[in-house]
């Protein structure tokens, strides 16, 4: 370990691993840079919005029997959301990162490339590519600016750096390709991993992120829609894109002022069947609803998808459709797929089929989301089926992503969020009493020319309307 002098205050600044080229100071935020006889100050560093991650300089954990410890932190924006990259120091003085986003953990270490990689222009989303003679698929591109940076980092950084990244994928294999540098990517290599695997400590607790979580420090933000002035309900630090539910606007929250992306004409109300910020209960575990979203596919189907998040647990999505409801997860280990025209994707060695290939639009959207959504955006869906399990690939230009769900019944729904006026009573379906309405409508049109024949006939057409409205009385109430 090093310690050496904030050029700028004067307080302590540690260097512990000699790999670190810069720090942060704790005390002044300025950019300590580490040189050969001397330190430099190369400017402030802006402060990290301190968001729902549960990690923090200090935290520490184990990977392969190798202990690491969390020494430092950029925060990274794109154009659908932001991510934390934590820098690691394994006690056997290598180092490596720890990608945190949305929920999602990735731990890599840079290695060399044995052959040539792929021109960042050149990778497309669901695309195959050899790297190191192994096959992986591109999972997404992203062109990124540093928003925010913590302690110790390899290399210098600040406010305004950029860069370029590819991440890849091959079952729990990961792989970035890191185009910082230039049109030659650095390569770095890993796995998907979780907090419980790496047996994680020293992580911040609930209390800690809700009283940090979505403002920088020591300033607390109030939030209210700069489009309208309503005010959205959300869990502070979850998400940096929100949704006003009153105009429809698209916010980035990821400024100490929420700022408007876009703006929406239409600003029809939707009724879900769950409202924003019902709290669910799942086991031991409770779960807050923290968006919501309709989707429909190209020939007019629709469907509500729910937002559900833990500060421990995660994300993960309630979808509610006509034929029922499920519970659908982002994978973080991937399915064998050979390629989109391909029928079947294999893991964990079950072949799933292909059901469906369409388009999904979103039609409407409200809450906080961990990426950017708003009315219009499209995807292409792939749908596959093994017994009750379902798998989802979705595509767009920039990005690949899969999802396992499995059905829930609606009475295991209604248990989770209990008796709160979030959990109202699903929707009926539209025909059910407008055609029993409209049966006796034609019913007694044509029985008006028999009220005036005094025959046995009109005994029988009143039973027929009776009946027709008993059943309505006695079995449409009970349908949900």
């Amino acid at each position: 370990m090093q310690i050496v002098a904030c050029p700028s205050c004067g307080a302590q600044v540690q260097f512990k691993s000699h790999a670190s080229v810069v720090a942060v100071c704790e005390y002044c935020r300025a950019t300590v840079m580490k040189d050969a006889d001397a330190v430099k100050d190369l400017g402030k560093m802006s402060a990290v919005l301190e968001d729902y991650t549960r990690l923090q300089i200090g935290s520490a954990g184990t990977l392969a029997g190798r202990g690491f410890s969390v020494v430092g932190r950029i925060q990274l924006k794109y154009a659908a959301g932001m991510w934390n990259e934590w820098y690691l120091l394994f006690d056997d003085g290598a180092t490596g990162w720890l990608g945190d986003s949305s929920g999602q953990y990735t731990v890599t270490t840079a290695m060399d490339a044995t052959s040539a990689l792929p021109a960042f222009e050149d990778i497309v989303a669901g695309r195959h590519y050899n790297i190191n003679d192994e096959r992986f698929t591109a999972a997404e591109t992203r062109s990124a600016s540093c928003i925010g940076g913590q302690g110790e980092l390899p290399f210098k950084v600040g406010a305004g750096w950029q860069t370029r990244v590819a991440d890849l994928r091959h079952g729990s294999a990961f792989v970035t390709l890191d185009y910082a540098d230039g049109d030659t990517p650095v390569l770095y290599k890993g796995l998907a991993v979780t907090l419980e695997q790496m047996q994680c400590q020293l992580l911040r607790d609930d209390e800690q992120i809700r009283q940090t979580a979505g403002r920088y420090r020591g300033r607390l933000e109030a939030l209210d829609c700069p489009s309208c002035g309503s005010a959205i309900g959300y869990l502070p630090g979850v998400t940096t894109s929100l949704v006003c539910p009153a105009c429809q606007a698209v916010l980035d929250a990821s400024t100490p002022q929420a700022q408007i992306l876009a703006q929406s004409a239409n600003v029809t109300g939707v009724r879900t069947t769950l409202a924003l910020g019902a709290t669910a209960t799942i086991g031991k575990v409770t779960w807050q609803l923290i968006g919501a979203m309709t989707r429909a596919d190209d020939e007019g189907s629709g469907w509500t998808e729910y937002l559900l998040y833990n500060t421990a647990a995660g994300f993960f999505w309630l979808v509610e459709t006509d034929q029922g409801w499920s519970r659908s997860a982002v994978m973080a280990s991937w399915p064998e797929w050979a390629s989109v025209k391909a029928d079947s994707a294999s893991i964990d060695q079950v072949s799933f089929r292909k059901l469906y290939d369409y388009p999904a639009t979103v039609q409407w959207a409200a809450g906080a989301f961990n990426w950017r959504v708003a009315a219009g955006d499209v995807v292409r869906v792939f749908e596959f089926e093994s017994g009750q399990t379902r798998l989802a690939a979705e595509l767009t230009g920039e990005e690949l992503t899969w999802s396992r769900s499995t059905p829930v019944a609606f009475d295991q729904v209604r248990s989770w969020f209990g008796d709160t006026p979030a959990a109202i009573a699903p929707k009926k379906p539209p025909s059910t009493g407008s055609a029993t309405r409209f049966a006796l409508w034609i019913l007694g049109l044509n029985a008006i020319p028999l009220l005036f024949n005094f025959s046995g006939t009109i005994f029988w057409v009143v039973i027929a309307i009776v009946a027709i409205y008993l059943s309505e009385h006695f079995f449409g109430a009970k349908n949900p």
